[in-house]
C-alpha cells in the first residue's frame, strides 16, 4: 500500500506544486466556493420550482435529499472515522490557497457533493452531463490544487458521491414503487415511475389502487412533511451543534425548584422541562424535547383545520410557510415559554372557531377556557387573547348570540381560575411580577413618541417572518376587508391576530419591542394570509405563484444556515463576525463554564472552599448546567450563584444563596459586551474584508454588593471564551477572599 501513498503524494505535489501559475491560483480558490455560487443555487431552485414542472421538481428534491444524507451523515462519518490529516498539514512546502478547515480529508465532501448531483442531474436531464461533469471535474480538481486534499481523497468523493446518489434515487423509487399507489393513488396513477416522470401513462397495477381524492392526498402528504420534520428536528437537536441559551439554561433551574410561579414568568415552562429531563436526563435533548414536539402538534392542528375548512393543499403550504419562517422555526428548536404560548393560544383559538358557529355547544366553550388557561399559564400575554374575542364579538354579529349563553363565561371562569397559582405565588412574594412585567414594557415611564422603535419593530419582524410572508400577512389585514369582509373566517381569524399585533405595533412608539413578544399572534395572522390569496389564487396565480416559491425557496435557506451558520462561512467563503451571528448565544456556554471553573479550582488551591457566582441569571444558569458537578447538585447543594442583593432581580433571590459560605472564596463573573460593529460593516463583510471598525466596551469594576461582601476582590482581567477562531463571549473574572457578610 506504500506504493498507493507514495503515488497519492507525487500527484498531489505535481497538482500542487508543478502546475502551479497565476491564473489558477486566482480561478481554482473561486472554483472551490464563491460568493456567488449560494445565489445560483436558489436561482436554479426557483426555476425548477416555477418552471420544472414534475421532472424538475422531483429533480430537485431528490439532489436536496441526496446532499442532505451524504454532506451531512455518510462524509462527515467517514472523514471522523478514516481521520486522515489535511495534505497541508502533512507535506512540507504544500502551498495553502484557502483558510484551513476543521475537518479530516477523506473523503472530499466537495467532490462527494457535485458528483451526486451530477449523477441526479443526469439521471433526470441526460444532456446535463455536458456540463455539470466539467463543474464537477473543476471542483474536484481546485481542491487539490488548493492544497487541501489528497488526490485519492477526491476520487474517493467522487466515486462516493456518484454511488450514494445512486443508491437514493433507486431507494426512493422503490418506496414510492411500493407505497405510492396505496398512499397517493391519483398521483401514482400519473406519475408510475419517478425515473421518468415524463413518460405518462396509467400503470397496469394502478386498477387495483384504493380511491381517494386530491385532498386526501394532500393531507396525507402533510402527515408525512410533519413527521420527516420532527424526526429531522430531534436528530439535530441530539447532535452537538448548539447548546442550551441563557434562558433555557435558566429556566432548567426552575424546573428543580416546582412552584406554583415564578419572577417573570408563569410556571408551566418548568413543569414542560422537567417531564423531559424527566424522560431523557439532565441533557440538551432532554431539556428541548418538547419543542419539536409542540411544533409538530400545531402543524398537525392547523392541517387538520384547514383540509376541514379550506383544502389540505392550503393547509400543506401553510405548514411548509411556518417551517420556512425564521422566528417559527426558532420555537420549533429552543425550549422557551413560547413554544406552549402558541399552541394554546393556537388550540384555543382552533376550537374556539368550532364554539362560535350556530351549533357550537358548551363542551367547546370548556375547552376554549381550558387552553386560554394552560396559555396563560405558559405566558402573560396570553391574555391578550381575551381582547381578541371582545374584537370579534364587536365584528362578527352571528358570534354575539353566544354571549347569551353559559359557554362564553365557564370559558372566562376557567380563565380566572388559571390565574390562582400565579396570584398565590405573588401575595407571597410582594407581587413582584407586576413591578417585573411593568418594568419591562416602559409602563410609567414618560410618553416620548419616536419612530426609531418603531423602524426597529417592523425590520426586526420582517426578517424574523420571512420579507415576503411578513409582507404579505401585512397585504392579508388590510385587503381582507375588501373582498373578504363577509367572510366569517377571515374575520374569526384577524380577530385572533391582528389586536395583539397592532397593539405591539402602537405601543413601538413608545417603546422598544422583542420580536417575540408578538409570537402569538403569527399563526393566526399566516392562517389569514392563506385563506385570503387562495380566495385570489385563481385571479392572481401569476404573481403570487413566483413569489410563494421565492418565499418558501429563501426562507428554507435561511433556517438552513440559522441550524449551523458555519456554513455561511462554508458557502459564502465569508465567516460572519461574532457579533453579527445569531448561533452565539447557544454556542460557546460550555467553554464559559469550563474558564469557571478552572478559575474556580485555581482559588481552591489555596486551602478553602470556593463555589461561582454570576452577574447575570444567564451566565449562573449555563455554569449551573454544563459543569457536571453543578448539575448533579443544582438544588440541595449549588455553588454556583447569582450574586446577593437586598431586592429581587430574577428568580435566584427566591432561593437560598450563599449566606451560609461565610469565610468561604468565591470566583465573580460578570459578562463584557463584545465589541460593537460600527455602520458600513455589512459592506466590508460582502467584500471579503475581514476586519471592520469597532467600538471597544469598557470594562466594569466588581459590583458593590461583592466588595462589600468579600474581605478581598482581584481584579483578573477579561478572558477571551472562543469558538473556533472568533471570540464569542468576553468574561471578566475576580477572585473573591473571605466572603464575611452576604447583603
Amino acid at each position: 500500500m506504500s506504493w498507493l501513498l507514495s503515488l497519492d503524494v507525487a500527484l498531489f505535489r505535481f497538482i500542487n506544486g508543478t502546475l502551479s501559475n497565476p491564473v489558477f491560483d486566482r480561478l481554482m480558490p473561486f472554483a472551490s466556493g464563491n460568493a456567488f455560487f449560494v445565489p445560483a443555487v436558489v436561482l436554479i431552485a426557483i426555476v425548477l420550482i416555477w418552471k420544472g414542472g414534475t421532472r424538475g421538481r422531483i429533480c430537485l428534491l431528490l439532489i436536496v435529499l441526496t446532499v442532505a444524507i451524504g454532506d451531512g451523515w455518510i462524509c462527515k462519518t467517514l472523514k471522523e472515522a478514516i481521520a486522515r490529516p489535511r495534505p497541508f498539514e502533512e507535506i512540507e512546502g504544500a502551498r495553502l490557497l484557502l483558510g484551513k478547515g476543521k475537518s479530516f480529508s477523506m473523503p472530499s465532501a466537495h467532490a462527494a457533493n457535485w458528483f451526486s448531483v451530477a449523477m441526479v442531474a443526469f439521471i433526470y436531464y441526460r444532456r446535463s452531463w455536458r456540463f455539470m461533469l466539467p463543474l464537477a471535474c473543476l471542483v474536484g480538481f481546485s481542491r487539490i490544487y488548493n492544497g487541501v486534499h489528497y488526490p485519492s481523497d477526491v476520487l474517493a468523493g467522487a466515486i462516493l458521491g456518484a454511488g450514494y446518489a445512486i443508491a437514493v434515487v433507486l431507494l426512493v423509487k422503490a418506496v414510492w414503487n411500493s407505497a405510492g399507489w396505496r398512499w397517493f393513488p391519483l398521483w401514482w396513477q400519473k406519475l408510475p415511475s419517478l425515473a421518468n416522470p415524463g413518460s405518462g401513462g396509467v400503470a397496469s397495477r394502478a386498477v387495483d389502487a384504493p380511491s381517494a381524492t386530491q385532498d386526501q392526498h394532500f393531507l396525507r402528504l402533510g402527515y408525512l412533511f410533519i413527521f420527516v420534520v420532527l424526526l429531522f428536528r430531534l436528530f439535530y437537536l441530539a447532535s452537538p451543534v448548539i447548546e442550551l441559551s441563557e434562558d433555557e439554561a435558566y429556566q432548567w433551574v426552575w424546573s428543580k425548584h416546582p412552584a406554583l410561579s415564578y419572577y417573570s414568568k408563569p410556571p408551566l415552562i418548568a413543569y414542560a422541562q422537567l417531564l423531559g429531563t424527566t424522560l431523557w436526563g439532565d441533557t440538551e435533548f432532554g431539556v428541548r424535547f418538547f419543542s419539536p414536539v409542540i411544533a409538530a402538534i400545531l402543524s398537525f392542528l392547523l392541517l387538520r383545520f384547514f383540509a376541514r375548512e379550506v383544502n389540505a393543499r392550503v393547509g400543506l403550504v401553510l405548514v411548509a410557510m411556518l417551517c420556512a419562517t425564521p422566528l417559527t422555526v426558532v420555537g420549533s428548536i429552543l425550549m422557551t415559554i413560547d413554544p406552549l404560548s402558541v399552541l394554546f393560544w393556537t388550540a384555543a383559538m382552533l376550537v374556539g372557531w368550532r364554539a362560535v358557529q350556530s351549533d357550537g355547544s358548551t363542551r367547546h366553550w370548556i375547552w376554549v377556557g381550558v387552553w386560554m388557561g394552560l396559555g396563560f399559564l405558559s405566558k402573560y400575554t396570553n391574555l391578550f387573547q381575551l381582547l381578541c374575542w371582545v374584537v370579534l364579538f364587536l365584528l362578527w354579529a352571528p358570534a354575539r348570540k353566544h354571549l347569551r349563553r353559559p359557554g362564553p363565561y365557564l370559558a372566562l371562569l376557567l380563565v380566572a381560575l388559571s390565574l390562582t397559582p400565579v396570584l398565590i405565588w405573588n401575595s407571597r412574594n410582594g407581587w413582584i411580577t407586576v413591578e417585573h412585567v411593568a418594568r419591562n414594557g416602559g409602563i410609567g415611564s414618560e410618553w416620548k413618541p419616536t419612530l426609531r422603535y418603531v423602524i426597529d419593530f417592523l425590520i426586526n419582524e420582517a426578517v424574523l417572518l420571512n420579507p415576503i410572508f411578513f409582507g404579505g400577512m401585512l397585504a392579508a389585514m388590510v385587503l381582507i376587508w375588501s373582498s373578504q369582509r363577509k367572510n366569517p373566517l377571515a374575520i374569526f381569524l384577524f380577530s385572533m391576530g391582528a389586536p395583539i399585533f397592532l397593539f405591539y405595533f402602537a405601543y413601538s412608539f413608545h417603546s422598544r419591542i422583542l420580536p417575540n413578544w408578538i409570537a402569538p399572534s403569527v399563526v393566526p395572522l399566516f392562517c389569514l394570509m392563506a385563506v385570503y390569496f387562495h380566495s385570489q389564487w385563481p385571479k392572481q396565480r401569476r404573481v403570487l405563484k413566483p413569489l410563494l416559491v421565492t418565499g418558501l425557496t429563501f426562507g428554507f435557506l435561511v433556517v438552513v444556515l440559522m441550524h449551523d451558520t458555519d456554513l455561511v462561512g462554508k458557502w459564502f467563503k465569508r465567516t460572519l463576525p461574532a457579533q453579527a451571528d445569531p448561533s452565539r448565544r447557544v454556542r460557546a456556554w460550555r467553554a464559559t463554564a469550563q474558564a469557571l471553573e478552572t478559575a474556580r479550582q485555581k482559588l481552591a488551591t489555596e486551602g478553602r472552599p470556593t463555589f461561582i457566582i454570576g452577574d447575570h441569571y444567564g451566565i449562573t444558569g449555563a455554569a449551573s448546567f454544563y459543569l457536571p458537578e453543578a448539575r448533579r447538585n443544582v438544588r440541595d447543594n449549588p455553588f454556583v450563584f447569582y450574586r446577593a442583593s437586598p431586592h429581587p432581580r430574577n428568580q435566584f433571590y427566591f432561593w437560598p444563596g450563599y449566606q451560609s459560605r461565610i469565610g468561604q472564596n468565591a470566583i465573580y463573573a460578570q459578562q463584557v459586551n463584545l465589541p460593537k460593529l460600527q455602520k458600513g460593516w455589512i459592506s466590508k463583510w460582502l467584500r471579503g474584508e475581514k476586519h471592520f471598525p469597532v467600538i471597544e466596551s469598557r470594562l466594569r469594576p466588581a459590583p458593590p454588593e461583592i466588595v462589600n461582601q468579600f474581605a478581598s476582590v482581584t481584579d483578573l482581567g477579561v478572558t477571551d471564551i472562543f469558538y473556533g477562531k472568533r471570540v464569542f463571549r468576553r468574561v471578566q473574572l475576580f477572585e473573591c477572599r473571605g466572603l464575611h457578610i452576604a447583603k
